[in-house]
């Protein structure tokens, strides 16, 4: 019987330097015409995403994404999100090229108000997305991540607010 050795997981954005909070940018539903508000802010406890989704005028999103980047998390099995939410869901997206439309491939986490806690996001159950719709994509391969996001949907209308303390990576 072989042994199992469990590695530590990789720190991949600590958001409690504010200057990892800077290149993060909303991109909301006012893209369709929508009136949902978001923003990200350098707290003491990490980035703090928060704002209000608006189901106003055929909107209902608000999202963040970071500026591209190169993570080399080639062999990484699984994204691990240190977070104290609100209750809400949310969605973490990954794009693997710098345009600013295509393929996102996302994962869902349910939050519990004010209470931290580790979500583990495994590679393989990241799905393929086109403007919240799943498409056929080749399967995410970790190490072509460039672009970390972060999303509220799914007619969550209201103000939200989820702390991240930093961004992990399993191998």
């Amino acid at each position: 019987m072989g042994v199992q050795i469990q590695t530590p997981n990789r720190l991949v954005i600590d958001f409690l330097d504010p200057a990892q909070v800077s290149g993060w940018n909303p991109v909301n539903d006012r893209v369709m015409g929508g009136v949902s508000t978001s923003q990200a802010t350098a707290t003491v406890e990490g980035m703090a995403f928060c704002g209000v989704v608006s189901l106003d005028n055929n909107g209902g999103f608000a999202s963040i994404r970071a500026l591209p980047c190169e993570f080399g998390l080639a062999g990484a099995i699984a994204l691990v999100l240190r977070v104290r939410g609100d209750g809400k869901a949310y969605k973490f997206g990954i794009r693997t090229d710098d345009a600013f439309d295509g393929v996102q491939y996302q994962a869902r986490f349910t939050t519990k108000s004010g209470e931290w806690r580790d979500i583990r996001l495994p590679i393989n159950e990241f799905q393929p997305t086109f403007r919240g719709r799943t498409v056929q994509a080749p399967n995410l391969d970790p190490n072509r991540i460039r672009v970390f996001g972060l999303l509220i949907s799914d007619r969550q209308a209201g103000p939200f607010e989820l702390v991240v303390e930093s961004i992990k990576a399993q191998f």
